[in-house]
């Protein structure tokens, strides 16, 4: 099934602007609240997801538990909806760019990223999944693309609501697979 394209349509009481991510998961869009006049960013579910009913019940579940967690470190969860058989998630619009986008402009540059603030992105981290443990929840895919660092290397982890959701799912369609990313997974 393709995925639907959303550019210029309101999915809930969200005017979808444009694309701004893509994961194995869904699709990641900016979008405006009309309501609050401020951009929030929606992840849709890829439409294969949304035939699994038992799928699309964890991935709720998960969405309001992370949406539960208060943490400056954790991108807010502010909705959870589905409309047309559309499954998202709507959570706060980030400035700044991806660890990963970071670490690729420093290195073009002939730069690695100075100690202090590695050590700095690290204990951010850490912190967000210490509170996100203590809570609960795993995350399951950390890695560089789902830290958001802003322009004063405040960091936000993201993609949390869905990776425990998405773990499950997987173990539950695909015998002896593996979810996350490969590179960055522990060898255990």
């Amino acid at each position: 099934m393709a995925e639907p394209n959303l550019i210029g349509q309101t999915l809930g009481r969200y005017q979808i602007v444009e694309e701004i991510g893509k994961g194995g998961m869904g699709v990641v869009y900016k979008a405006l609240q009309p309501s609050l006049q401020r951009y929030v960013a929606i992840k849709v579910l890829r439409p294969p997801l949304t035939f699994d009913d038992q799928f699309v019940q964890r991935f709720q579940r998960e969405a309001l538990a992370a949406g539960h967690l208060r943490n400056p470190h954790i991108v807010t969860v502010l909705d959870v909806g589905e409309e047309h058989g559309l499954h998202y998630i709507v959570m706060e619009y980030l400035q700044g760019r991806t660890l990963g986008a970071l670490i690729r402009q420093e290195w073009g540059k002939g730069q690695p990223l100075e100690l202090h603030r590695v050590a700095s992105i690290l204990e951010q981290t850490a912190g967000a999944l210490d509170d996100a443990h203590q809570h609960g929840l795993v995350h399951r895919d950390v890695k560089p693309a789902n830290i958001f660092v802003d322009d004063r290397d405040r960091v936000t982890l993201t993609d949390f609501g869905i990776a425990k959701a998405a773990a499950e799912a997987e173990r539950l369609t695909q015998t002896g697979m593996s979810i996350g990313t490969p590179e960055y997974m522990s060898p255990e």
